[in-house]
Formats: C-alpha cells, sequence, structure tokens
C-alpha cells in the first residue's frame, strides 16, 4: 500500500520522557498538594496518550476539581522547565536518521494528546523539526487525538497517511479516524489491533 503521509505520536514512540516527568509533577504534588500520592514513572506511562484532564482523574484521586485544574498546570509548567533544560538524548534508536531519511520521500506529522507547546518541545530537543510538515495535539484544539488526525489529514489533503504509535488509545483512535496504525512495539502499550508492528522506529522505512 502507498502512503502520503506518515503522522507519528509523541511519547512512547519518539522518546521516553516517563522519569523526568515524573520527578517534576512529584514537585509540584509535593509543593501544591502534599496529601496526593507521589506518581511513579510506570503510572506515567499507563496514562500517557491520554487527554490531560483525564489523566489529572486518574492520578490525582483525592483532589478536587478545582485542585485537580491548578495541580495539572503546574505538574505540565514544571515539566515543560525540566524537558527544556534536558541535556541528554532520550529519543529511541534511530528516530532522527529515520525522521531525516522519511522526510525525503513523504510528509511527516505529529499529533498528540499532549498539552500545548510541547510537541514544539519535542521536535526543539530531537532535532525533527526541519524535517516536519505539520503537527497537532489537545492542547491546541480541546480534541481528542481522533479528531486531530482528521484536521491534519484534512488541511494537508492527504489520501492514504498511516498512524505511528504504541497504545490502546492510539490504535482506537486511528479506528474513528479511519487510518492504519502501525504499533511501535517498543513503546509504553499493548494495543488489540494494528496494521503493523514495530520493534525499531527505523522499520518504518520498510513499511513505506
Amino acid at each position: 500500500m502507498a502512503f502520503d503521509g506518515i503522522i507519528l505520536d509523541v511519547d512512547g514512540t519518539l522518546w521516553n520522557t516517563t522519569e523526568i516527568v515524573a520527578q517534576a509533577w512529584n514537585k509540584a504534588i509535593s509543593r501544591i498538594c502534599p496529601a496526593i500520592p507521589l506518581v511513579t514513572p510506570e503510572q506515567l506511562q499507563s496514562q500517557f496518550g491520554k487527554i490531560m484532564e483525564v489523566i489529572a482523574d486518574n492520578l490525582f484521586v483525592p483532589a478536587t476539581p478545582e485542585e485537580k485544574k491548578l495541580l495539572l498546570a503546574e505538574c505540565c509548567k514544571e515539566e515543560q522547565e525540566a524537558l527544556e533544560k534536558l541535556d541528554k538524548d532520550i529519543s529511541y534508536p534511530h528516530v532522527r536518521e529515520t525522521v531525516k531519511t522519511l522526510s525525503k520521500t513523504h510528509k511527516v506529522f505529529i499529533v498528540s494528546n499532549c498539552q500545548k507547546g510541547y510537541i514544539e518541545l519535542t521536535m526543539e530537543k530531537n532535532h525533527l523539526k526541519e524535517y516536519i510538515t505539520d503537527w497537532e495535539c489537545y492542547g491546541n484544539t480541546g480534541m481528542g487525538k481522533d479528531k486531530n488526525i482528521a484536521l491534519v489529514i484534512e488541511r494537508n489533503n492527504l489520501k492514504s497517511p498511516l498512524y505511528v504509535g504504541d497504545t490502546q488509545g492510539d490504535y482506537e483512535a486511528c479506528l474513528t479516524a479511519q487510518v492504519p496504525f502501525v504499533w511501535a512495539a517498543y513503546g509504553f502499550g499493548t494495543p488489540t489491533g494494528y496494521y503493523a508492528k514495530i520493534e525499531d522506529f527505523a522499520r518504518l522505512l520498510s513499511l513505506v
């Protein structure tokens, strides 16, 4: 099958930020709501891919809605600052060179359920921006991944894109958006279905 666009997930597909994010979130939790249990990287792995408010509901259970909103904002602020200071490579093997190679023959995109500004930071830290045609996220639109995939498809006039992600949520979004789902099996999740499975990001080259 010929594909004219490759849409990428972020966490669990391009890089693994869970240790850094857990530290940043725990810093905010300890300062804002010390009664809330601290989070672990493993807990975050199970939550990544969901929209931010759902993550807050799942992790900040004892908090009131107002506390959850404030705490989520502070967690995202601490996370952004921690990742901006990051001086080591936490991307999965072969990500940058593979995206660079793919961009020579295909348009490459990013769609995530993340907060506003996170995709831009991801591209900056992984030196990917010059290879990415367009991107979208929940933080920008307030819409879920399926609708943001459809939005990117529409505004870039794509006819046969595929999506690369790692979670059940990614798979379900692809079903709704009616695009083939490629499972990054090295990531965080175990989806119940997929068009193709890759154990290494570089395997995308042989798929497209």
